[in-house]
């Protein structure tokens, strides 16, 4: 496995990025993150049926749901892989100009973070539109030990060390010890998931059509993976389309009630954890009692979902410093210190 590996040498120009569904982080060595932007792109058809790129990351997620006909603001990562490779080459190439507009030096070695259930053909097809983007070198390693590395766990030891990462698209779930992966799984079930089940909520209670980023606002402000334990929680105005007249319309609605929305993706989740820990071997199981569960992704900024796993699984349960920028952190660290952690990156 990459016996030629030789990332001492990556020049300090080099990246680690974290392609994510929702965002895209850009980790370059000897820097720490310097960009994270939403994983969009913003195209414009011409009458010739011609496309070129109008804007990628924040501009473009501004568009979204507001774009003219001649105009589609694109997500070109689905459940953490490549959907439409030409769009993701696009924003890849733009992510590698605006890290090194300053720089003469434009094609850097780049370490990928994957899902771990990424297919070969998955995997190949991030590599292959890094490397049409200008990488150099393209590396890959998988998204939860990238995670655990992040959050600082020790996976080198001979001790037992469990991560769950909940990223946009999917939920990563990794048993690591010595370095390697024990045990992992990967959900299709995220970020996006959570803010579809808002939106099917508000259509089919309040029969009001909202778009994901009034969704991805309700989950952030009053999302809950808990019924409050008094009354209904907090509370937040919505404004969207009524379904019976077309009218702009504003309702209100509940902590409690975005609990219930989101209740059938987290039992996925929490499931998912369940069924890992089912297939742990009894000396990691041992060590997992002790050193408990790790949740990292913007996932785990959801209020009362670690003290939901706790409940659920009767381990201790803790949420990563930062946890939005753990993978990044983790894909820089392995790019920092390449010899240390030569044995995470996965083989061509």
């Amino acid at each position: 496995m990459f016996k030629n590996l030789n990332l001492t040498g990556f020049f300090s120009e080099d990246m680690g990025l974290d392609l994510g569904t929702a965002n895209t982080l850009v980790y370059v060595k000897g820097k720490g993150i310097i960009l994270d932007e939403p994983s969009v792109v913003a195209i414009s058809t011409d009458q010739s049926n011609k496309k070129s790129v109008l804007a990628v990351g924040n501009e473009a997620k501004a568009m979204l749901g507001r774009t003219p006909g001649s105009i589609q603001a694109i997500r070109p990562m689905k459940d953490g892989v490549i959907a439409d490779f030409d769009i993701a080459e696009a924003m890849i190439k733009h992510f590698i100009k605006k890290v090194h507009k300053k720089s003469i030096f434009a094609n850097p070695n780049i370490v990928i973070c994957v899902p771990s259930g990424a297919t070969n053909v998955e995997r190949r097809a991030i590599k292959e539109s890094a490397d049409a983007a200008g990488a150099k070198k393209v590396y890959l390693i998988e998204e939860p030990v990238a995670a655990a590395i992040g959050a600082g766990l020790p996976i080198s030891e001979p001790t037992g060390s469990m991560v769950v990462d909940i990223g946009g698209g999917t939920t990563e779930i990794a048993i690591l010890s010595l370095g390697g992966v024990v045990h992992s799984s990967s959900l299709k079930v995220g970020g996006d998931t959570m803010d579809d089940s808002i939106v099917n909520f508000m259509r089919s209670v309040h029969k009001l059509a909202i778009g994901e980023s009034t969704a991805e606002k309700i989950k952030k402000e009053v999302g809950c993976a808990g019924i409050p334990d008094n009354g209904d929680g907090k509370t937040i105005n919505v404004k969207g389309r009524d379904l019976i007249n077309g009218l702009p319309r504003e309702v209100v609605i509940s902590e409690r009630q975005v609990a219930e929305a989101l209740s059938d993706s987290l039992s996925l989740i929490i499931d998912a954890i369940k069924r890992s820990l089912e297939l742990v071997p009894p000396e990691l199981a041992a060590d997992i009692v002790d050193t408990g569960i790790m949740l990292t992704g913007g996932g785990a900024l959801l209020n009362r979902l670690d003290e939901a796993i706790r409940v659920t699984t009767g381990l201790p349960v803790s949420v990563a410093d930062d946890p939005l920028t753990c993978v990044a952190r983790g894909t820089g660290t392995a790019l920092e210190e390449g010899h240390a952690f030569k044995n995470v990156f996965l083989s061509d």
